[in-house]
């Protein structure tokens, strides 16, 4: 009888866990919606709580040179403005070419995606981690206003070693604000994004440069696929 009292105390313990787990981010979420509040993501968490130092510095998205906004969005997720936190079309697409090759080749995660993951998840490649950011990227894009997304994303950001945010990358990297970054340097730091911890942005090598080349000409004819944070939408 004493096993299976313990059994239950057990089991609804981990239950009660769970649910506050599920509930934490569908709370913050809410919270975040604020523009004073200013949030941080999982790995300035761990950095932190392992007594490692790191800088972020906050910026509003109106003190962002747009070419970064119109970068980032060009490079990560063109279909920003148009989906509801994840673009299906992509996503259908990078299935159909896994199953065909056996596994995926390239990711189809949107910026609500990557936010969510940055803000509550954990990094690597996981399907756990993916079915879990479907729902919470929607329900934050459904939140949200995509100026509000876009400002939490580029805030959150991994630029380097102990490095978050745009506007500590812009200073780290180029000794300038966020405000005065060129559609050069915008670029570059966009395609550092991927692998921050690999890529240096103020020495790129000839890959990386042919990458931010790809980039700064999307960020060039960038239009109506940017027009949501441009009108502060």
């Amino acid at each position: 009888m004493q096993a299976r009292s313990l059994t239950r105390i057990v089991v609804r313990l981990a239950a009660v866990v769970i649910g506050l787990l599920v509930l934490l981010p569908v709370l913050l979420v809410l919270i975040y919606r604020s523009e004073a509040v200013r949030p941080i993501s999982t790995l300035m968490l761990a950095e932190h709580f392992s007594f490692q130092p790191y800088d972020r510095q906050w910026v509003p998205l109106e003190n962002i040179a747009p070419v970064m906004i119109r970068s980032v969005i060009m490079s990560e997720d063109g279909q920003f403005c148009s989906h509801d936190g994840v673009d299906w079309a992509e996503m259908s697409a990078v299935l159909d070419q896994a199953f065909a090759r056996g596994g995926p080749s390239r990711g189809a995660s949107t910026i609500p995606m990557q936010t969510v993951k940055n803000l509550f998840l954990w990094n690597g490649r996981s399907y756990v981690r993916k079915v879990l950011e479907l729902p919470l990227a929607i329900y934050a894009d459904a939140v949200w206003p995509k100026h509000r997304m876009m400002e939490i994303y580029l805030n959150i950001a991994e630029w380097g070693p102990g490095i978050y945010g745009i506007e500590s990358a812009a200073r780290y990297y180029y000794n300038r604000p966020a405000a005065d970054l060129s559609a050069r340097q915008a670029a570059l730091l966009t395609v550092t994004l991927p692998a921050p911890l690999e890529r240096d942005p103020a020495n790129p090598t000839a890959g990386l440069s042919r990458l931010a080349d790809r980039i700064q000409a999307r960020a060039r004819g960038a239009g109506d696929y940017t027009a949501c944070v441009n009108n502060g939408g």
